[in-house]
């Protein structure tokens, strides 16, 4: 990318970080369905053998929509009409997960299926997506509002879709998103096979690790400056295992990247400070 260019590319960028609609959805015309419906498509189903429902980053999102406020609007108006969940993700507080209903349902009862926790998960689903928009349960609603006793709730925590918040409360959470894995060190390839040496990571981990080599794509190009169509079509390396459309999403709404309009499409550029 010329410099000269880029320099005056900022100059009529309207805002210092102008967000950029990306291929088939853009603009503020399409509805957050759509654009839910075509990050569930970017998803690597098949990176955990297909047990975890499609999962989109509530802040990708922002990488398709400029008013953060619409997003967040129809984003709960989706929650509490019992059609997508939201979930709190552990390695940042401000990280949200979605997924649509339909789809935990059928991944967690998947999972469920011949196991002694059924029942119990089938009766958690029943009372949950209807109607039920929570991040969290404490002790006093599982046991008077959703009728569980405790021995149930233990059923519940170990079938995964709750996990411990702290002494009286709970995540709701995705069964087998923090599901163990061998990641072989040498080759550092994802592996179902048994090796001699591998450490255990979960998708999360396997997430920012993916997460911060694209950055560092786009760190170490020249004035650490990509046009995103190049990117797109980069050469991923060993530590990226989610598509790279999906990690750029990511980065765009996570505001760890600049976008700026040119004449030659839309500009990536690093932006200084990043920790993640």
């Amino acid at each position: 990318m010329n410099r000269k260019r880029a320099l005056i590319a900022d100059t009529f960028c309207l805002t210092k970080r102008r967000r950029c609609a990306a291929d088939s959805v853009t603009g503020e015309s399409q509805d957050i369905r759509s654009s839910l419906q075509y990050l569930v498509t970017l998803f690597s189903r098949k990176l955990f053998n297909d047990s975890l429902p499609p999962v989109v980053l509530k802040h990708q999102l922002y990488s398709l929509h400029n008013d953060k406020t619409s997003v967040d609007k129809q984003v709960n108006e989706l929650r509490e009409t019992g059609e997508l969940l939201m979930f709190q993700l552990g390695f940042d507080s401000e990280a949200f997960a979605l997924v649509f209903a339909e789809d935990y349902r059928a991944k967690v009862l998947q999972g469920e299926a011949g196991r002694g926790t059924l029942g119990t998960v089938e009766k958690f689903l029943t009372k949950l997506i209807p109607s039920c928009s929570d991040l969290s349960f404490n002790k006093e609603k599982m046991l008077k509002e959703f009728l569980f006793t405790d021995s149930e709730i233990t059923q519940l925590v170990k079938s995964g879709v709750l996990t411990v918040r702290d002494a009286g409360s709970w995540w709701l959470s995705i069964p087998n998103s923090g599901k163990f894995i061998k990641y072989f060190i040498k080759g550092r390839f994802l592996t179902l096979e048994t090796h001699a040496v591998v450490v255990r990571v979960n998708i999360w981990a396997l997430f920012l690790t993916g997460r911060k080599a694209v950055l560092g794509m786009v760190k170490k190009s020249k004035y650490g400056e990509i046009l995103q169509t190049e990117l797109e079509g980069r050469r991923t390396t060993s530590q990226v295992k989610f598509q790279m459309k999906y990690h750029i999403h990511d980065i765009i709404g996570a505001e760890l990247v600049e976008c700026i309009q040119t004449t030659s499409g839309t500009l990536l550029r690093y932006v200084d400070g990043n920790v993640n």
